[in-house]
């Protein structure tokens, strides 16, 4: 039943799905795709699940060889992909022979790429999904978390019901500059005046330090003149600010509990473009309320619908 064979992979090259809930009072992260946007549309693609198995490539440095004639659907970044030395755009449906080659070769536009196939890739559950977390040894191929390496097989979970056409008007830009939004958190009225004008009115460089763990901003130091907390529950996108004033923003594989002063949290639509960011990136920030946030969620997952 094997389709496709690795002949090259790296560390960030990972199977993915929407992660893993209702585990975080064990102390278990969620994991899952970190641009959940652009795995949902590989998977409306092909008529999957929006949460299906895919392989999340980052940077690219991926490739594999069809052992046997299959469909295939790519979303997200642009990572120089190639089908025996001829480029292949994203955002598609294309089928690949027995004995072709798909390669990844480095980004062009954009991080991170997602590769889907029908039904899903086929991998155990490990606590309701087979999303990987290195860190916590769970999810992947193998059920302990490891990234995919040269020599491991993927195989389709089931057969295609659906070929689609990406609509135009729902193709991200990984260019937009516009800021990230923000749902202000419960600490926001500890931070001084000046840190809250700062916050919302500066530019933010993307460090080198980041992985899938979290991303720390780099701009003006943010001061929280608050009492000392208790660490608390963490949730998706909050961006902490530690004692040095640089904020992290925590992603899927963060720890479940923290205790550092919030601005509050990106929204999932705000997390979806940040995963897509380059270090040295340059993004801004943009207080919104909860409403705001849960209203454009709403609306863009009528996207999806047929």
């Amino acid at each position: 039943m094997s389709q496709l064979l690795i002949e090259a992979s790296n560390p960030l090259c990972l199977l993915q799905d929407a992660g893993r809930f209702g585990v975080r009072h064990l102390g278990v992260t969620q994991g899952g795709a970190l641009d959940w946007v652009s795995m949902s549309w590989a998977n409306w693609l092909l008529g999957n699940a929006l949460e299906a198995a895919v392989v999340e490539i980052t940077l690219g440095g991926f490739g594999v060889l069809a052992e046997r004639d299959c469909h295939l659907a790519l979303a997200g970044a642009d990572l120089g992909a190639q089908v025996d030395g001829q480029p292949l755009s994203p955002w598609q449906v294309f089928k690949l022979k027995a004995g072709q080659r798909l390669r990844f070769t480095q980004a062009q536009d954009g991080a991170r790429a997602y590769l889907a196939a029908p039904g899903g890739f086929a991998a155990p559950q490990v606590l309701g999904s087979c999303a990987s977390v290195m860190r916590e040894a769970l999810g992947g191929l193998d059920g302990l978390g490891s990234a995919l390496a040269k020599g491991d097989r993927l195989s389709a979970a089931g057969e295609v019901s659906a070929v689609r056409s990406m609509p135009v008007d729902c193709i991200p830009d990984f260019t937009c500059t516009a800021p990230l939004d923000l749902v202000l958190g419960a600490q926001i009225g500890d931070f001084s005046g000046q840190s809250l004008f700062d916050a919302f009115n500066s530019d933010w460089t993307m460090d080198t330090r980041a992985d899938r763990m979290g991303i720390r901003l780099l701009g003006p130091a943010l001061r929280y003149l608050g009492h000392p907390m208790i660490s608390e529950g963490i949730p998706l996108g909050a961006v902490q600010v530690p004692p040095d004033g640089q904020p992290i923003v925590l992603l899927n594989d963060r720890q479940t509990i923290g205790g550092y002063p919030r601005l509050g949290a990106l929204t999932p639509l705000a997390l979806a473009r940040l995963a897509q960011c380059l270090p040295g990136a340059v993004v801004r920030l943009a207080p919104v309320v909860q409403d705001t946030a849960h209203e454009q969620h709403r609306r863009y997952l009528q996207r999806f619908v047929i």
